[in-house]
């Protein structure tokens, strides 16, 4: 049954157990469209039963209600077919492509899948079109949030709770992952499968920041703005924004607002209760717009995606970049941090008013995530997503050092400083506040991010910015 609520506080569950990992949705080039694993087979038997026929959401939801599965996987015939955002060598692709090659040499070696790569830009579109033929792939990358509940309503996507507790495979999942998923679509149970649990906010450049004399990160919005102007008057690009890829600017623009009206401020505008034309809301927009107005974002800054935007910092050429926990993948790596294993600090989003939201709340997210058709599900997919939530941890910490929102039993004890920089941030987390498109429609979503670029040039006021997201709000309503 749909929850009325979707966003509210955060267990500070999140210590230890959460970290980075969704990855950039910055546009990639183009995988392979069917790159099949060639792995080789392992040396158990093979079952020559072909998969289940089995499909739809019937299907998917009686099987998993079903009696329990046994211990050991029936090595059935099956090609799954994967869409994702990642390129199969980087990122969450690289991760996907590791655990399926190694089901396949370990486990069943009648597996096989192919993998199509498909720009974050248009995931949604892609999608769409897939859904209104009934031709979901058996594994696709979305977004988690009100944009998935909309095919939960639509009973396209499998219900994974029932799946994990017929695999006897529940306890693979970090628990503040599931309730953070379930909280994102306002359901009781959980229709995808996290890839991180990550924490958001201002990374900094040290040295940059010395150089413009300042000697501790900022904590509230007029220190923040101060810093800024230091850091322009010190010759340094005060902010890297990404705006090609239009989330960063989004970002923004939520991290502002939720520290002057609250942490439910985008849900009280999608449930009706207030307006995103309303006066506190534009004047997020405002701000984001002004900085942009004094140059704080460079030259250029919708030809700037993500990716380009976090080397900036790292090089020293910006001196604050927002972005998730997932970036200490980039951080980590040492051929591209050149600020070096200490160079770059990491703060909250700075405070307006403690009384509306305080330094203790942190935005956090599950990042894109992975959902299995209805209608292609089948015995053999189940037993795919049970080796699946059971060994990503794993190889996620051995692969990448980050948690992804599974559970793991390998040693985590040589992390980074990064990563315990991390680990750090999210102890001091009592409550969370999700991200700005989270509780939008997909066609509202679509709009807040494509519109922003212009918020940034002036080619549209804020008000007017604020107004095309309610009307298109008002619009899918209807």
């Amino acid at each position: 049954m749909r929850k009325k609520v979707i966003a509210t506080l955060l267990s500070v569950a999140m210590t230890a157990s959460i970290l980075a990992g969704c990855g950039s949705s910055t546009a990639q080039p183009a995988a392979s469209s069917a790159a099949a694993s060639a792995a080789p087979a392992s040396s158990a038997a093979a079952s020559a039963a072909p998969a289940s026929s089995a499909a739809g959401t019937a299907a998917a939801s009686t099987a998993a209600a079903a009696t329990t599965a046994g211990d050991k996987d029936p090595q059935k015939t099956k090609t799954i077919k994967i869409l994702s955002i990642w390129d199969q060598d980087s990122d969450n692709g690289a991760l996907i492509t590791k655990l399926c090659d190694q089901y396949k040499a370990q486990v069943n070696p009648n597996f096989s899948y192919e993998y199509e790569y498909v720009s974050s830009d248009d995931l949604k579109t892609k999608i769409a079109t897939l859904a209104a033929s009934n031709d979901l792939p058996d594994v696709f990358a979305y977004e988690s949030g009100k944009p998935l509940a909309d095919y939960i309503d639509a009973k396209q996507v499998v219900n994974i709770s029932q799946v994990l507790k017929k695999y006897n495979c529940e306890n693979s999942l970090n628990t503040s992952a599931v309730s953070l998923l379930k909280t994102l679509s306002g359901t009781d149970d959980i229709y995808d499968l996290p890839l991180g649990l990550n924490v958001e906010g201002f990374w900094y450049n040290k040295a940059d920041f010395q150089k413009a004399g300042i000697s501790a990160p900022p904590t509230t919005w007029d220190e923040f703005e101060a810093d800024c102007q230091k850091l322009k008057s010190a010759g340094i690009q005060p902010i890297a924004a990404g705006g090609s890829d239009k989330w960063g600017v989004t970002r923004l623009i939520n991290a502002y607002l939720v520290r002057t009206a609250g942490t439910d401020a985008m849900k009280n505008a999608y449930d009706g209760k207030a307006k995103y034309t309303d006066a506190v809301y534009v004047k997020a927009a405002q701000k984001i717009q002004s900085w942009a107005d004094k140059g704080w974002f460079g030259k250029g800054v919708n030809t700037v995606d993500m990716t380009t935007a976090g080397t900036m910092l790292m090089n020293g050429q910006a001196g604050i970049f927002y972005n998730g926990s997932w970036f200490t993948q980039n951080l980590n790596d040492a051929t591209a941090n050149k600020a070096g294993a200490d160079g770059i600090g990491f703060f909250n989003v700075p405070v307006a008013d403690a009384s509306i939201s305080g330094a203790d709340s942190y935005s956090m997210n599950c990042g894109n995530i992975l959902s299995f058709s209805s209608a292609k599900y089948d015995d053999a997919t189940g037993w795919f997503i049970k080796y699946f939530v059971e060994n990503m941890g794993n190889i996620a910490m051995q692969t990448q050092g980050t948690i992804k929102g599974y559970n793991y039993n390998v040693d985590s004890s040589k992390v980074t400083g990064y990563t315990k920089l991390v680990l750090d941030e999210i102890a001091k987390a009592k409550s969370a506040f999700t991200w700005y498109e989270a509780t939008m429609d997909s066609q509202t979503s679509t709009v807040a991010q494509e519109q922003v670029q212009s918020l940034l040039t002036d080619d549209l006021t804020p008000q007017q910015y604020m107004q095309a997201i309610q009307d298109a709000h008002d619009m899918s309503a209807k």
